[in-house]
């Protein structure tokens, strides 16, 4: 399976999100986009959010908020993947208020509350169950959809692929030599994990208690994307090691993510009853680990590698 190298943010982009032809263009959009949904503008559209990747805009009505989102050429997928994601599963993500494909636009409802910010009021971690049973029930479902995914755009990280995007990554930073040395560690777990015969499917690649948001009881994974195609497992590198072991006192290790764990993989057991569930806790060890060069490989930087050692030091240094 051909390695196909992923477009790159490239700099000038985080400019064209404060141009304020663009941002007329963007406004006109919103007007009458919220005008056929019979919403009033009850104020200044505010633009909150400005990154190299993307930019989002706040616009206030008469109902409350409801919020537009634009990706740069790597993420512009992300409209057309949430509208497939609403479609197979309805349940489960937030449907678009409206969307333009060809410009990779979105409008959005209001999410409601950001988990992070619950967590430090309830001082709890258990409403991450929902988001981790969501996440693996939306990866089972589109287990058939993967040709879908990838000609919408969604980088293609399976394992067969994998090895090759590691090695080209490894040239495109030039990384050093401990990095470079890790990639038949890479080859040497996806070979482990293959036989376990999981399906690749749609992942998320970015779960964390800033992506998942609580509205009228109804929790929310937002902003897809990072998402690629990939071991559905790889979700946990994130959701497990970067943010759940932490706890609420930001200590590493402080909790156990074995719950977690087996509340993701319950839809796993179900969909793949031969699979035992001493099979799939060495399933998800082995993914987790590897989970950071996948994230390293789709999350890089063109020109700002600093994330892309972390990511690439958590999986080196993690061991398996």
């Amino acid at each position: 399976m051909r390695w196909v190298a992923p477009r790159r943010y490239t700099s000038p982009v985080k400019e064209l999100w404060s141009d304020p032809a663009w941002l007329a263009g963007a406004h006109a959009w919103i007007d009458e986009q919220t005008a056929s949904l019979g919403l009033v503008r009850a104020g200044e559209v505010e633009q909150p959010h400005l990154e190299t990747w993307s930019t989002v805009l706040k616009v206030p009505t008469t109902t409350g908020p409801v919020w537009f989102k634009a990706n740069h050429g790597p993420l512009e997928h992300e409209a057309a993947l949430v509208t497939l994601l609403t479609e197979r599963v309805p349940d489960l993500v937030q449907a678009l208020l409206a969307v333009d494909l060809d410009r990779g636009w979105m409008l959005m409802s209001d999410g409601g509350e950001r988990l992070r910010e619950l967590i430090e009021v309830e001082q709890s971690l258990e409403r991450w169950h929902h988001a981790l049973d969501a996440v693996a029930r939306i990866s089972l479902a589109l287990e058939d959809d993967v040709d879908h995914l990838l000609a919408l755009g969604v980088p293609d990280l399976r394992l067969a692929t994998l090895p090759a995007g590691y090695a080209a990554l490894m040239d495109e930073i030039d990384a050093e030599p401990r990095f470079r040395e890790a990639a038949a560690q890479v080859a040497d777990l996806s070979a482990r994990l293959a036989p376990y015969g999981i399906r690749d499917s749609v992942q998320h690649d970015d779960l964390h208690d800033g992506q998942i948001y609580v509205r009228d009881g109804r929790h929310w994974v937002l902003d897809w994307g990072d998402a690629c195609v990939s071991h559905p497992f790889f979700v946990l590198s994130v959701a497990l090691e970067g943010q759940l072991a932490w706890g609420l006192d930001d200590e590493e290790s402080s909790v156990d993510t074995a719950p977690f764990r087996d509340t993701f993989l319950a839809p796993y057991a179900a969909a793949y009853p031969h699979l035992s569930h001493a099979d799939l806790a060495e399933a998800v060890r082995l993914a987790t680990r590897l989970g950071w060069a996948v994230r390293a490989v789709n999350g890089h930087i063109a020109g700002d590698k600093d994330q892309t050692v972390t990511r690439l030091t958590m999986f080196v240094d993690g061991g398996v």
